[in-house]
């Protein structure tokens, strides 16, 4: 079955190589076709073929399907309280992880999957496609695994964070702690993730630790991403440069060599800004991320302590305001540079051969995403060329 996505006012294709010939591909009075689930055919709308269904987009935008690739998803409780006290006065120290570890621990597996399922379908109707899922409040065995079995429900892109911070059982034995996550859970873990990650920061894991986490879960094949350089300067953007991780997640706090080696490397600095909004830090510096030649992706951090958001739009208008992005560049971050912090050439764009995945919008342009925050401007959301 062939599908025809006609009367769109402008297509963000985010292929160089059509329309306009900018980053973003943009095709205007476009229309697209979609056949077995990818892009089958893009142009002007005069010269769309026949297609066995029409969707009509009534001259809005059509984008790309947002990819998320930061979020943590597999949670129970909320942290509400800890919230109003920052809004309050107090800082953020990411103490409070053990709060959601205690309560996921206590939940059941429908529990967590239900929780889930209703913060992927908020991810869904506000145009992400594609998501990544870390575990990381589970931190024993059994919970890592249990966490990642939910979540590869929902995605392939499952992330073991066992290393996300050290649980109350194991305090001041730090060394213990990180033999448990390269060892036994690390090996329980496999089969249900495809990466491995570590919150490299003061109060949780330093470049030693984190070094041997990432090559232990390299070693049995996992691929390496990081959180790094979110509360203070540290080790971690070096270290996933070094490793050659898909990401370095956070870069707040960067050094001009850090921002260099980004630069200079295969690595995507994945940008949070929900985490800066929702705990008053200051936001990277995307402007000079972006100026020194690095690839810059948008994720959402959606958690219970500090970025409970699903809204990757809201994310791009916060990214436009705050951290000096254009439209333009915040847009094809959080759809193509989340591609590429996913190593995944199949999404994130509507170039041909591309998974049909993608948003109409309310609005005349993708410029609207930003210029109107906080309004629900995704119309329809087709996955694989389905309407959702």
């Amino acid at each position: 079955m062939s599908l025809l996505v006609r009367s769109i006012g402008e297509l963000v294709t985010n292929d160089p190589s059509l329309g306009d010939g900018s980053a973003l591909g943009l095709v205007r009075d476009a229309a697209l076709v979609v056949e077995d689930g990818r892009v089958a055919w893009v142009g002007d709308a005069s010269h769309a073929p026949a297609t066995d269904r029409v969707i009509d987009a009534e001259d809005g935008a059509v984008i790309p399907g947002f990819v998320d690739s930061h979020t943590h998803l597999v949670f129970a409780g909320d942290r509400a309280g800890e919230f109003a006290a920052r809004m309050a006065g107090e800082p953020y120290t990411g103490g409070g992880i053990g709060t959601t570890v205690a309560a996921t621990r206590a939940a059941s597996d429908g529990e967590l999957r239900a929780n889930l399922a209703r913060l992927r379908d908020e991810a869904l109707h506000q145009g992400t496609t594609t998501i990544e899922i870390k575990s990381g409040y589970g931190l024993s065995t059994a919970d890592e695994v249990r966490s990642l079995r939910v979540a590869r429900e929902f995605t392939a892109e499952t992330t073991f964070l066992g290393a996300h911070v050290v649980p109350a059982e194991f305090e001041g034995r730090d060394d213990d702690y990180v033999s448990l996550v390269c060892g036994e859970m690390m090996k329980s873990a496999l089969p249900h993730a495809r990466w491995v990650d570590v919150f490299c920061e003061r109060g949780a894991f330093d470049g030693d630790q984190a070094r041997a986490i990432l090559l232990a879960g390299m070693g049995v094949g996992l691929l390496p991403r990081i959180h790094a350089n979110q509360l203070t300067h540290g080790p971690g953007v070096q270290l996933a440069v070094e490793l050659d991780a898909a990401s370095a997640d956070h870069c707040t706090h960067l050094s001009d060599a850090d921002v260099d080696s980004l630069a200079g490397s295969t690595t995507v600095a994945t940008l949070l800004p929900g985490a800066e909004f929702s705990t008053r830090s200051p936001y990277p510096d995307a402007r000079r991320l972006l100026e020194a030649g690095a690839t810059v992706a948008l994720a959402s951090d959606c958690n219970p302590g500090s970025s409970y958001t699903t809204s990757m739009p809201f994310c791009v208008a916060v990214a436009v305001r705050e951290m000096r992005m254009t439209p333009a560049e915040a847009l094809w971050a959080a759809t193509a540079g989340g591609a590429r912090a996913l190593r995944r050439p199949d999404v994130g764009h509507l170039g041909v051969g591309a998974v049909a995945d993608l948003s109409v919008l309310d609005a005349a342009s993708f410029v609207h995403l930003a210029y109107r925050p906080g309004v629900p401007l995704v119309r329809t959301v087709l996955l694989s060329g389905e309407p959702q």
